[in-house]
């Protein structure tokens, strides 16, 4: 039988039980929310995507978005302080079009990247993590140098396991240790000055979503070719996706760049004709 609005709306209701949250149900945008009662603070969910999830991936889909829900709930209820967490803040890596105010109107932090990217600064809380807002360095008299140096440190601490996989004459190198910040690791120059050394031709740098980071040495044409479909497919496939573009690395700068059907890169700013 072919699962309704109503039906979602119901299980997520049962499955979000708590004497401090309150649960509604707007029918004419079939969107579902659960906030606090005492601050009106919650998550609006639409239902026809949970029920796409649902249609896809059964119970599991659902259990996923329980525990997300119950974790950014917990979150919105606490008081988080930078002082004494420094080892726990990291940047995390997002598109442009990501938002730069919180729901509650609060600036978020970030530093500009590249042409597709931002660097947005988060406290890593176990399970999930917050992304850092200006009220919370103005409180504790924070720079945004110092978050960012102290975000840096803490990525380039971070265990670097690249997996090789070589494709036509090309070397493609993935991270996915599944820890958050797989695609911030395109801050640690280090890294990338590494590969940049040892590879044999273009090095391309890639963050199609926040869980992965792709390295390729590109050696032929054929390469490009290669990497624009690898990125199309990660790209749809990330739960925080960031974007589909690949990037050049030279001289300590990423350069965005469009692979068009003839395997040449060409520069970001130019437009992309379809052949």
């Amino acid at each position: 039988m072919k699962m309704t609005s109503i039906k979602m709306k119901n299980i997520l209701d049962e499955r979000l039980k708590n004497p401090d949250w309150h649960t509604s149900f707007n029918r004419d945008k079939d969107i579902f929310r659960v906030e606090w009662k005492d601050t009106r603070q919650g998550i609006s969910i639409t239902i026809p995507n949970v029920i796409a999830k649902y249609e896809q991936k059964g119970e599991e889909a659902l259990e996923d978005l329980e525990y997300h829900i119950k974790e950014a709930l917990k979150i919105m209820n606490e008081t988080h302080e930078l002082t004494g967490e420094e080892k726990s803040i990291y940047p995390v890596i997002r598109s442009t079009s990501f938002p730069t105010k919180t729901k509650k109107g609060l600036k978020l932090v970030y530093s500009e990247h590249t042409a597709e990217t931002r660097i947005y600064y988060a406290l890593d809380l176990g399970k999930t993590y917050k992304l850092i807002d200006e009220e919370m360095l103005k409180k504790e008299s924070w720079t945004m140098e110092r978050i960012r140096e102290i975000s840096i440190f803490n990525v380039r601490s971070l265990p670097s396991n690249l997996k090789q996989d070589r494709v036509a004459d090309n070397d493609f190198y993935f991270m996915s240790s599944q820890d958050g910040y797989d695609a911030s690791r395109i801050l640690n120059e280090s890294l990338l000055e590494e590969m940049k050394a040892n590879s044999k031709g273009d090095l391309a740098v890639a963050v199609p979503h926040q869980d992965v980071l792709i390295i390729a040495d590109i050696q032929n044409d054929m390469g490009y070719d290669i990497l624009a479909q690898m990125m199309m497919k990660f790209f749809a496939e990330g739960r925080v996706p960031i974007t589909s573009l690949p990037f050049i690395y030279e001289n300590k700068k990423l350069e965005p760049i469009f692979i068009l059907a003839k395997n040449k890169p060409t520069n970001q700013s130019e437009p992309r004709r379809e052949e």
